[in-house]
């Protein structure tokens, strides 16, 4: 395993991060209990020590699989980091959005779940309309204070957003963001015009999440929709990878360079990420032990320059996608 820092929060992470989303119930593809935990025990042997859960996956159950593998370790190796915005275990008009009323109650019910005093990094999952940003920050800073949360975090927004959080941070002396979490991978790099200047100003790490375009990088363009998990991301996320102009051209080049370098597509999409002066540390989401051995053996590829190149020339500018 390999190491980093993350962005200003100091905090030593693996470079990859594990994310929790398929731990739980409500989908064919999910973990159950004792599932998961295989997953995490083997993401622990392989020096895994950065773990991306959130309130909303399997509401709350993935929290629960996570803290309860956890809770079989010393707490102090590992880098946990979950998310605020949609509703939890229970729905209700204030059970999502980024109020004080529902960030301090959704903190609460995450920070019982998974069976710890204080999470290491806490995300808005996205922004919210309906709430001032001057309420959350204070929110969240008291969160800080009282020792519930130690770094804060966002995901997928606007640029100018973002910065508008970092603003109300430095006038009232709260903590702020230090980390982006946001969609990022070879068939969408609308990110390196919109956000990750900004992170590059602040210092801010930056967690992409789904860099393989939910599988669509993991195996030829036609068979995209393959399996049960890219049928529900395009059925029921919206998920418009494969509709890019340049979508197809990409696909064939990762593949291409899967064969020169004897490996998997996923593992040469893996491998341009952790080579991105862009990535802190990609959150790979899996539901098999295998793709996340083979996600950890990826870090040993060596794409050259001609072949960053060659995957990344065809790309086109695409309309920004993954705020809502």
């Amino acid at each position: 395993m390999e190491y980093t820092t993350l962005g200003s929060t100091g905090m030593t992470v693996s470079k990859i991060c594990l994310g929790c989303m398929s731990f739980g119930s409500g989908q064919d593809w999910m973990l159950d209990e004792e599932e998961g935990r295989e997953l995490v025990e083997r993401a622990i042997d392989l020096g895994i020590n950065f773990f991306d859960t959130a309130n909303v996956y399997s509401a709350g159950e993935s929290e629960a699989i996570l803290g309860g593998v956890l809770a079989d370790y010393d707490r102090d190796e590992f880098v946990v980091a979950s998310k605020v915005r949609f509703p939890g275990a229970n729905d209700h008009p204030n059970a999502e959005g980024l109020s004080r009323k529902t960030i301090e109650q959704e903190l609460e019910a995450s920070l019982d779940r998974l069976g710890m005093d204080t999470l290491d990094l806490y995300q808005i999952h996205r922004w919210d309309y309906e709430t001032p940003i001057e309420t959350t920050m204070w929110t969240l800073d008291d969160a800080v204070r009282r020792g519930q949360v130690r770094h804060l975090g966002a995901s997928s927004m606007w640029a100018h957003q973002f910065l508008e959080a970092r603003r109300v941070s430095e006038r009232e002396g709260l903590a702020p963001f230090e980390t982006m979490q946001n969609l990022y991978h070879l068939a969408y790099r609308e990110e390196e015009r919109e956000m990750f200047p900004v992170c590059d100003a602040y210092d801010v790490g930056t967690m992409p999440w789904s860099p393989l375009g939910a599988g669509y990088l993991a195996r030829p363009h036609e068979e995209f929709r393959s399996t049960t998990r890219a049928d529900h991301e395009v059925e029921n996320a919206g998920v418009p990878y494969h509709e890019f102009p340049a979508s197809e051209e990409i696909n064939e080049r990762v593949g291409e360079l899967a064969d020169d370098h004897g490996v998997t597509m996923a593992q040469i999409a893996l491998a341009w990420q952790f080579e991105n002066e862009n990535t802190t540390a990609p959150i790979v989401g899996t539901s098999s032990v295998e793709h996340l051995e083979q996600a950890v053996e990826a870090l040993e590829i060596s794409l050259s320059e001609s072949d960053r190149e060659y995957l990344e020339e065809p790309y086109e500018p695409v309309p920004v996608y993954g705020h809502d």
